[in-house]
């Protein structure tokens, strides 16, 4: 994969308009970020290299629902980690969990498959998706994201998600824990 030179400024080529208002939103909350442009990264093993380029783990993030499509829900965990309903689900309350549609992603998030992450909240603006951030992530100094486009990845300092962002988009953030099988993999 090849991947771009560190950069602290918003694109200056045409964008889409869903990152284009991501990186006006970062500008106007004055959030600080350093940014790598990719080809495509679809998959956790894609964003490996890119991770090792910033610096930071990038985000998996799962778009979720119930059983009946009336709870949303988006999953914020390290890569390294290995989703599991039942792991979950008490921790929220809501049985039954499995992915939403991409349509609905779309509808909700303003994003496609592949580009989900924690900044398409901004596009929830009815707060219909509930942000759940894994323990791990959240006591990390940076989160690594996409800005809503799986064409590039931001390094965010975690505080200014959680104390600029979330509160500006109008969100709040459920803290879970996840377990780590990757040693139990490996043992």
């Amino acid at each position: 994969m090849t991947i771009s030179q560190i950069y602290t400024t918003p694109p200056t080529d045409q964008r889409s308009p869903v990152e284009q208002a991501t990186f006006q939103l970062l500008e106007q909350l004055h959030i600080p970020y350093e940014r790598v442009e990719h080809e495509p990264a679809d998959t956790m093993e894609d964003c490996r290299e890119i991770s090792e380029a910033l610096c930071v783990r990038v985000c998996k993030n799962l778009f979720l629902t119930n059983r009946q499509q009336t709870q949303f829900y988006l999953l914020c965990m390290p890569a390294s980690k290995a989703f599991k309903t039942k792991d979950l689900s008490a921790q929220i309350q809501s049985a039954r969990l499995s992915f939403g549609s991409a349509e609905k992603m779309e509808e909700l998030l303003g994003v496609t498959p592949g580009s989900a992450s924690i900044l398409a909240l901004m596009n929830d603006h009815e707060n219909k998706v509930q942000l759940l951030l894994d323990r791990d992530l959240y006591s990390k100094e940076h989160i690594g994201c996409h800005p809503c486009k799986n064409t590039g990845t931001l390094r965010l300092e975690t505080s200014d998600v959680l104390n600029i962002f979330l509160p500006h988009v109008h969100h709040k953030v459920k803290v879970v824990d996840l377990p780590d099988n990757s040693a139990q993999a490996t043992a």
